[in-house]
Formats: structure tokens, sequence, C-alpha cells
């Protein structure tokens, strides 16, 4: 905006580099700050180095002690909304996360849409089934209804994906109002380099998937993973990074006879070194937002095996990586996992037209683009700031 440095409003739960959200908050204010403008960050929690900075601002909103994450989710939302409406005249940005705030915004980043998760055909919970299932129920719609009214709130909506776009635009959203911008990846951090399947324990003939995510849900999918295993060649193996804790895999991966072809390697606190030891990377979610995980697996130079029911699947092309149409089709994931262990040359060709891809997808890249989106709104007269409402 003509050199000034913009007053900027960032609102979320926590603003920390290893959050997938957090993170995303983190990379912008970091670029932010950098750029010499002024940052105030309204969260729970926030880096220690960004709260540092001469530029910063911290307002600590302190997590609630209420039971349950509606509850204090909710808590959260009505104090926030209650001191950005006692202080908007101070920024000439408010950006907010999905449904995080009881107010207006002038930018709402959508990093998930529960709506969308729960119409997407995969969503496992039945009202009716047990206390559990109904609070998840109770939980995801009451969360739709927050975020549809956060969206009609909000002058420009940026999804983090395609795939969290069209779900925005089934909610009324016109598309005049969506900025896509997509998540970021350290590509200095995960980067090819020398495989060490010695530390991690894993045998080093083998062609070796890797497969990452939450072990205690279901929408990751490592089940079709270990169906389709069962498709493929003995020389083909499959490590599992995930929480072991009353996981349910390791027990179907023997009832599937490939217990000796899985290798689970629990949490696993150095990511890119286990990405640096493998041949490529298999995610077919049943259900994502815009995953990290497939992000650093692209600049760590593998080829990428997804569906698009993964939110950044539509990044990926031919030349690295393969997008599968249905999650729970173990016959067609075989038979990529298949062709990329037949092939390994074209695999490595692949991993490399992946890292060339990922440098396009670097934080700086998406931060400046968010900076860029900031520009704009600040240097526009406050009477065009109109609020989104939903069309009927």
């Amino acid at each position: 905006m003509s050199g000034r440095a913009m007053r900027i409003l960032i609102v979320t739960h926590v603003v920390t580099n290893n959050d997938g959200q957090g993170r995303v908050n983190y990379e912008i204010a970091r670029a932010a700050l950098a750029a010499g403008h002024h940052v105030t960050l309204l969260a729970s929690k926030a880096a220690p180095e960004l709260i540092a900075h001469p530029h910063a601002c911290f307002v600590c909103i302190e997590a609630s002690r209420l039971p349950t994450r509606l509850l204090q989710y909710q808590l959260f939302a009505w104090r926030c909304g209650v001191w950005i409406r006692a202080h908007r005249e101070a920024f000439d940005v408010v950006h907010v996360n999905g449904f995080i705030a009881w107010t207006r915004a002038d930018v709402n980043a959508v990093h998930f849409v529960h709506d969308g998760w729960y119409r997407c055909g995969f969503y496992p919970f039945r009202f009716l089934r047990g206390p559990y299932d109904a609070y998840q129920v109770l939980y995801t719609r009451l969360n739709a209804w927050c975020e549809r009214w956060a969206l009609r709130r909000a002058d420009t909506i940026v999804p983090v994906s395609e795939k969290v776009a069209q779900e925005v635009r089934a909610l009324g959203v016109d598309r005049a109002n969506l900025r896509v911008i997509h998540n970021g990846v350290d590509i200095d951090e995960f980067a090819p380099g020398p495989s060490q399947r010695a530390r991690f324990a894993l045998p080093q003939a083998p062609f070796m998937l890797l497969f990452a995510g939450d072990l205690r849900v279901s929408r990751k999918n490592l089940d079709t993973v270990l169906r389709a295993l069962t498709q493929t060649p003995p020389h083909v193996h499959l490590v599992v990074a995930g929480i072991l804790r009353n996981s349910p895999y390791p027990a179907l991966a023997a009832t599937l006879g490939v217990a000796q072809r899985v290798h689970f390697t629990d949490l696993v606190r150095d990511m890119p070194a286990l990405m640096r030891s493998v041949d490529a990377f298999v995610f077919p979610s049943r259900y994502e937002a815009m995953s990290l995980v497939l992000l650093e697996a692209l600049a760590t130079a593998l080829p990428v095996v997804t569906v698009r029911t993964a939110g950044g699947a539509e990044v990926i092309g031919p030349d690295c990586g393969i997008v599968l149409d249905q999650p729970d089709d173990d016959v067609a994931l075989a038979a990529a996992i298949r062709q990329l262990a037949a092939h390994p040359a074209d695999a490595r060709r692949m991993g490399d037209a992946a890292r060339k891809l990922a440098r396009t997808l670097s934080w700086q890249t998406m931060a400046d683009r968010y900076l860029a989106l900031y520009g704009e709104i600040a240097v526009a007269p406050s009477a065009t700031r109109t609020t989104v409402v939903a069309q009927s």
C-alpha cells in the first residue's frame, strides 16, 4: 500500500511452526514482519520468536477449561469477537481462519469445511449410534452452521485448495469472493538426500512406500493401502508413520498376511529423514482439505499416489504422481503401486518433477500471496468492503 506498513490482525488458536493451520499463520506473520508490517496475533499460543519481534503484538486469549472442544471453541470465538469489535479501527486488515470469532473480517482463510466433511460420503459418525457418535455429529453440524455464518461476514475468502473452494461454493458463496492460496512447504527442510533406512530399522532392498498420518481416524485410509499391498509383488514394502497406541492396523496387516512387509515406526520426529529413505508416498485419504504431508513428500522428490478426495491433489500432474478417482478402490491403488515399483527409473523421474513442483509451493510463495491480498484490501476504500452474502 504505497510503501506504508500495514497493520495486520491474525486470529487463530495457535501460531506456531509445528501445527498445520498454526504453521500457515506462522509463516504469514513471519513474512509480514520481515516486510516491515505490524502484526497483532490474537491467539492462545504464539511462537516466542514472533512475540519477540518489535513490530509484533501478542494478545493472549486464554484456553478455556470448559468441557468439550465444542464449548471451548465457542467461548474462544466470543472472546475474540468482543476484542476485535473494540479494536477494529486499529487495523488495516483483519484475517481470521474459518469460524474463529463472532465478528466480520476482511480475510477468512478456510482450512477445513465441516459441511463438506459431513456430506463427502465418508463421514463415519451416526447420531443414533451412541453418545460419542452423537457428540461428533452435533459438533460437526454446529461448526458447519458457524462456518457458514463466518463466511457470510468476510469480504474475501481464501480456500487452501480447489477442493475447499468447491465446498465453500456449495454453501452459496460467489466464486468472485474466493482467492485460492495453497498451503506451503519448507523446501529446505524437506529435500532429497541420502537414505537412512538402517536408522529406522528398515530393510535395504525392497521398493519402499511411505504412509504417514493419524492412525486413530479412518479417513486417512490405511486399510485400503494394506488391502492394495496384498496385490503387489513381495519386494514392495510399506512403512507406516503414526501413533500406534490403540491402532487396529498392525492386527489388520497380520490378518491380511502382509505383516512382514509392513513396518510400523510409531511417531517419527524426523520426517524429512524418513521421507528420504523411501521410494514413493502413498496417500489415499478419504477426506482432506489440504495436506501438508503431501506437499512435504513432493518436496522430498517422492512420486505421490493419492486420490481426488485429498485436497491438494489438483496440483499433481501425471509427471510427478498418480491421482486416483476413488479412495476405496484397492485394485486401482495396487495397480498404481505396481507401476511405480516395476519402473523405478520412471519413479525417480517423477520424483524429480515433484521436487520441481514443490519449489513453486514454498512457504515464502504462499506468504507473498497473502501479503499481496492484504495490500489490495488495505488500499481499497472502506465503503467497498461489503459483506459477503450467500446466494439463495
